[in-house]
């Protein structure tokens, strides 16, 4: 691998967060030097995968989209398992994994990104998850990231670094971020509810967290916005 220390990969679901580290990858390494990648899982919000496509073309960059229907196979959770509904609330004390929790869905997303990145000369991964964020995903935290991050280089002997802009961020700073970085318009056409509703369901806990974010910032949610109107 010979990587370009000034291109970056992004891992966009399509989502509020991916679109917001999508749009602060292109500020800081240049809309010329970042491509996104999108994973098809067998989500049950599948309809992310059309956002993601639009966003993409709104922010101007390549995107590629990689099949994995393992997670699909092994089901066992609300958002690969059609037998299973997704809770719609969940403890903030961290006492239990909510059920749209998708075991190693994180750790495989970065793994195969690496490797498309690796394929590219590209050196930086960046991905949207946060250790704020109250559901508790064991594969948001950065102490995971860290030992995934040394893995990737060990693994593939390669300077692999990850990069999650919005680790410590409440939803709240999300919001205010999203404005900072210009992706207010994609966000729009970005995806959260978890039962693939539009408009939004607004009582899955995606659905709930996004809602309390914008609220506390104090900006309205342009995905909202637009749905009204339509």
């Amino acid at each position: 691998m010979h990587p370009n220390t000034e291109k970056a990969l992004v891992v966009l679901s399509g989502g509020q967060d991916s679109t917001t580290c999508l749009y602060w990858a292109i500020r800081k390494f240049g809309k010329d030097n970042v491509t996104a990648v999108t994973f098809d899982y067998g989500q049950r919000h599948h309809i992310e995968l059309a956002c993601a496509e639009i966003i993409a073309a709104m922010a101007g960059v390549q995107q590629t989209v990689l099949p994995i229907d393992t997670f699909a196979a092994i089901g066992g959770n609300a958002l690969t398992d059609a037998s299973i509904t997704p809770q719609t609330e969940t403890s903030e004390s961290g006492a239990a994994l909510p059920n749209t929790f998708v075991p190693g869905r994180n750790l495989i997303f970065l793994t195969f990104a690496a490797a498309l990145a690796y394929t590219k000369g590209i050196q930086h991964l960046v991905t949207g998850v946060a250790q704020t964020d109250y559901s508790g995903y064991p594969d948001c935290r950065e102490n995971t990231l860290k030992a995934l991050e040394l893995a990737l280089r060990l693994g593939m002997d390669a300077p692999i670094c990850l990069h999650a802009p919005l680790m410590y961020m409440t939803k709240a700073e999300t919001v205010v971020l999203a404005q900072e970085v210009g992706a207010m318009e994609a966000l729009a056409y970005s995806h959260t509810c978890y039962n693939g509703e539009v408009p939004p369901c607004g009582v899955c806990d995606s659905c709930r967290l996004r809602a309390r974010g914008f609220a506390e910032a104090g900006v309205a949610d342009p995905l909202v916005t637009r749905t009204a109107r339509s």
